[in-house]
């Protein structure tokens, strides 16, 4: 019998899911972030696998941070670009957007994109696709050698109009692979309008796969026989022998995992519209769900767009892990900066001494001594103490002042992080539930929903790795996109639509999914005349349609229609497969009875302390109380009421 375990790497710990035969087993390990697997194999070795791993048991699907970590920190390949004569430069002009629009003498930015030699083309396609100048062998040759001299790792290529027809870049990179050079070709990568954006997510690729390559191959090598799946950035997962050449499709993969295991929460809740919360030990991920995972093409890493359908998420710098400080002027400040997981914040013993969130919920009680963080990280309450002691007395204020000052602040980021994918793109928090997860998430997830006005808020079982555990639930899945020749009617659309479906098909079948287990989902791009961004349809065939359907959606999204002509501008082709992965069990349960009662700072009388294992199916808890468990503690704040769900989630009300 095959056994699931999902496997999601943090910036602090490493997290474990476990599904087989039984209740899910759970388990977390502090991260190696100069070797990731180490930690995996570590957990492997700790939940007793190493059996089933070697006779091929283990269907193991993993959550990566390796090619987000490696763009933001500047660590890529050496990477060589080619595009067309004349648009070397494009890279770096990009569409001349300033951070500091207003800043006279704004300072210098530096990316590794500053440092990446281009070459020059002389072949290109016209507007239409048609050859305007052609590719011989010469120019060919040429090319392969101005490239070879700057001895690359990898390199990208972007040409013109390749989206139309991609015979010169397909040429050209095969001629760089002759020669021994790995090339990316934007046709694969991106085939959409914009040589920018395309240009880009073609250097990313380029620039990032041998950092995941060489990253993927030392794990396959501790995994085999067993099969090694990654999560991409569109929620799905792709085997990890293809993964290495989508390196681009993994920037948000660990995080994906969650937004996977918050779909399957929505179901089994009866609940479509979610906003997701994922605070974990260094960042806070949100996001947005009306019926399914929302996907965009404006998504961001570091200075970078990252133009390829990736999930709608957005993310800042603070986690459990958070720094506090005081500036020069005497103003508190938390994150972004992080105690990461070596030391980590004061309370976890190893060292560290400066205040971090987690030190503020142990000095407001409401991190206990007696909890332990992932099931064996003690905490360490007066390490906690001085440490919250010291800013305290910068600040003028007592430590408990402090602490709440800390949280006060954490809880206001993530709240405006909150309001960023909601609020701002045309939808009213009250409408929707707060699902918290992550290990921290937990302990601010009331005081997140009074912040937006918010009455509903749901903490799943095992809330503190549900990222990992949504790893096993995703599909495996390709997301596809072509953009669409001028004027694209009925007929061009359904032909490139089964090109893609084919396509798509034929990737999953080379990871062994049987044809009748895809479906096939097909939509389109469509904006008004003059717009450059987009609103994604579903494609019944029906052009009148579609576009009336557009300038509905127009208005919700914007408040707004014109009476301007509709442009259909990519088609997008989904072909994906369910997972596997068995169904967990309903929650056993207990007594519900609390496990003790604790006095919090800011409370006057005793707070109820729950075991979340010995919560009862249908039990209503009244705040205040917390409920522990090894992964994650849930902090029910005055005047919420939480109800156990038959499968083990917190239904919280306000």
């Amino acid at each position: 019998m095959a056994y699931w375990l999902g496997v999601d790497t943090g910036g602090t710990f490493t997290d474990f899911v476990l599904l087989g035969e039984g209740e899910p087993r759970i388990h977390k390990v502090l991260s190696t972030p100069a070797a990731p697997e180490e930690a995996i194999l570590q957990g492997i070795r700790e939940l007793g696998l190493e059996e089933r791993l070697a006779a091929g048991e283990l269907v193991i699907v993993h959550g990566t941070t390796v090619a987000t970590n490696a763009a933001l920190e500047g660590k890529g390949a050496r990477t060589v670009m080619v595009t067309n004569q004349g648009l070397e430069d494009v890279p770096l002009i990009g569409r001349q957007n300033r951070p500091e629009l207003y800043n006279l003498t704004p300072k210098a930015t530096s990316s590794a994109l500053r440092d990446t030699p281009v070459e020059g083309l002389a072949a290109r396609l016209g507007a239409g696709g048609e050859e305007v100048e052609p590719l011989d062998d010469v120019v060919i040759q040429d090319l392969v050698s101005r490239v070879s001299a700057h001895k690359p790792e990898s390199v990208a290529v972007n040409l013109l109009f390749s989206y139309l027809d991609d015979d010169h870049e397909t040429r050209l990179g095969q001629a760089l692979e002759d020669a021994g050079l790995t090339a990316s070709l934007s046709s694969q990568v991106l085939p959409l309008r914009g040589e920018y954006e395309r240009g880009l997510a073609t250097w990313l690729n380029a620039w990032l796969a041998p950092r995941i390559r060489h990253y993927l191959n030392r794990l396959s090598a501790h995994t085999r026989p067993s099969p090694l799946t990654i999560m991409q950035s569109n929620g799905g997962t792709v085997a990890a022998d293809q993964a290495a050449g989508r390196a681009v499709n993994l920037l948000l993969s660990g995080p994906a995992g969650g937004l996977s295991a918050a779909r399957r929460l929505g179901r089994d809740l009866g609940r479509d519209n979610l906003m997701t919360f994922d605070m974990g030990g260094t960042s806070t991920d949100v996001a947005l769900l009306d019926g399914d995972i929302r996907l965009t093409r404006d998504g961001h890493i570091g200075p970078y767009p990252v133009a390829v359908p990736m999930v709608d998420m957005h993310t800042i710098g603070a986690g459990g892990g958070s720094l506090a400080r005081v500036d020069g002027a005497g103003l508190l400040h938390v994150g972004p900066q992080s105690a990461g997981a070596d030391p980590g914040p004061a309370c976890y013993g190893r060292g560290g001494t400066e205040p971090t969130v987690t030190d503020a919920n142990v000095v407001l009680g409401r991190l206990q001594p007696e909890f332990a963080l992932g099931g064996s990280l003690a905490l360490d309450v007066g390490a906690a103490r001085a440490a919250v002691e010291r800013l305290a007395t910068r600040l003028g204020l007592d430590r408990e002042a402090a602490a709440r000052g800390i949280l006060d602040l954490a809880n206001e980021h993530m709240s405006q992080a909150l309001r960023v994918i909601s609020i701002q793109k045309g939808f009213d928090p009250a409408d929707f539930t707060l699902a918290s997860f992550g290990g921290a998430g937990g302990l601010h997830v009331c005081a997140l929903a009074e912040n937006l006005g918010m009455r509903q808020a749901v903490v799943p079982v095992r809330a503190g790795v549900l990222s990992a555990e949504g790893l096993v639930y995703a599909p495996r899945k390709r997301e596809l996109i072509q953009a669409l020749p001028a004027e694209a009617g009925a007929d061009t659309v359904d032909a490139l639509a089964r090109a893609l479906d084919r396509r798509g098909r034929a990737e999953l079948a080379a990871e062994g999914v049987a044809e009748t287990d895809i479906e096939t989902t097909v939509s389109l791009d469509l904006c008004y005349q003059g717009q450059s961004s987009t609103l994604a349809l579903a494609w019944q065939g029906d052009p009148a349609a579609c576009e009336a359907a557009f300038h509905a959606l127009h208005e919700q999204r914007y408040g707004h229609r014109l009476a301007l002509p509709v442009r259909r501008v990519n088609v997008r082709v989904r072909c994906q497969a369910a997972a596997g992965s068995p169904a967990p069990a309903a929650l056993a349960g207990g007594t519900g009875a609390p496990a003790w009662h604790a006095r919090l700072p800011e409370l006057s009388a005793p707070v109820p302390v729950y075991r979340r294992e010995d919560l009862a199916p249908d039990q209503q808890l009244d705040g205040p109380a917390l409920i522990f468990e090894p992964v994650g503690t849930v902090y029910l704040a005055p005047g919420w009421q939480a109800r156990v769900h038959s499968l083990g989630h917190l239904l919280m009300t306000r």
